[in-house]
């Protein structure tokens, strides 16, 4: 935890140096992609979350990012991620990304390196590639493509792919036993895109290693999801 606060002090401090050197225009704003109850058929039921909030200039952005999950009936927090990035644009449509990943799982928490890149494919596909640097180190992808049914209704359907390249058996992950996770929402816009409730469903699965732990620990290694929540801007 004192390297996360250390690597956060610098990030702020040299983006807060920065941008009063250019005397750039500030960016700033929040935004949840996802505040949500998935329930499933074997009776689980999770309040999950995504989102961040950032602040800069077009030439370097500080994003502070978190996404968990919450299991309501046996008041369990499965799982919650926070990372704080640095972006700069390397092109018309990526940024480079710099920053720090603090996991809470159960046990100790991890500390990892993050880069990658961030930003739109061809067709407007949003994504995210990302090497987290630890002694677990894993790779994760994420895709997200918001479709325009109507002025007022979208689909957006998702995908992320997370793989680990060590064992940490301790939180029931095995090497390059991969996670996929589906999605897809069809939200309405309330209100000028600031809020917009949704419906929709997911789904995950573990394999290879992974998925072997899971089951000697008597669980299962996919699960589908009806979901219903929220999606906010500020």
């Amino acid at each position: 935890m004192k390297c996360f606060i250390n690597t956060l002090t610098a990030i702020a401090f040299s983006f807060i140096i920065l941008p009063a050197a250019h005397a750039e225009q500030l960016i700033y704003g929040v935004q949840i992609e996802q505040l949500e109850h998935r329930y499933s058929d074997n009776q689980s039921n999770v309040l999950a979350w995504d989102g961040d909030a950032l602040i800069g200039t077009d030439e370097l952005k500080f994003v502070l990012r978190s996404e968990g999950e919450f299991e309501t009936k046996t008041d369990t927090l499965e799982s919650m991620e926070t990372q704080a990035r640095l972006q700069k644009p390397i092109s018309t449509f990526f940024d480079a990304v710099a920053g720090v990943r603090v996991d809470t799982p159960d046990g100790p928490d991890r500390v990892h390196g993050v880069l990658g890149v961030h930003g739109l494919a061809p067709q407007w596909f949003e994504i995210d590639a990302d090497l987290f640097i630890s002694k677990n180190p894993s790779f994760r992808f994420e895709a997200e493509y918001e479709a325009l049914i109507t002025n007022y209704w979208f689909l957006t359907p998702s995908i992320e792919f997370d793989l680990p390249f060590a064992d940490d058996r301790d939180i029931g992950i095995g090497a390059w036993g991969p996670k996929l996770e589906i999605g897809a929402r069809l939200s309405y816009d309330l209100i000028d895109r600031a809020v917009s409730p949704y419906v929709g469903v997911h789904y995950e699965r573990v394999f290879g290693e992974t998925n072997d732990l899971k089951e000697a620990e008597g669980e299962e290694g996919d699960g589908l999801y009806f979901v219903a929540g929220l999606k906010l801007m500020f």
